[in-house]
């Protein structure tokens, strides 16, 4: 891949898609980044879900905290965030996962 195909891919995950979506039983648009989609649909795969019962589930959880009426679609970008440091980060060690000390 040359430097100009890698700009142009990374560009594209900055360009918006706008998507359907049911909530609730109305029918809205999210718009978001590729790149969010991207995640998103990682998440999606990661959970044996559908990307719309991904977003349905988020919505519920959002809708649970009683924060709906704010901007859904910038709670997923954070939602994205919140998973890709998540996976960045290596899994702390269980105590027993650590070797034991020997006793002198």
């Amino acid at each position: 891949m040359t430097a100009t195909d890698q700009r142009e891919d990374t560009a594209s995950l900055y360009e918006s898609t706008r998507r359907s979506v049911r909530l609730r039983g109305s029918v809205t648009s999210i718009r978001l980044e590729n790149g969010f989609w991207q995640v998103l649909g990682e998440m999606a795969d990661a959970d044996n879900l559908t990307l719309p019962q991904l977003i349905n589930r988020l919505h519920e959880d959002l809708a649970d905290t009683q924060l709906e009426s704010r901007n859904f679609a910038s709670f997923l970008r954070v939602v994205c965030a919140q998973y890709l440091t998540d996976k960045a980060q290596p899994e702390e060690e269980s105590p027993s996962d650590q070797p034991e000390a020997e006793l002198s």
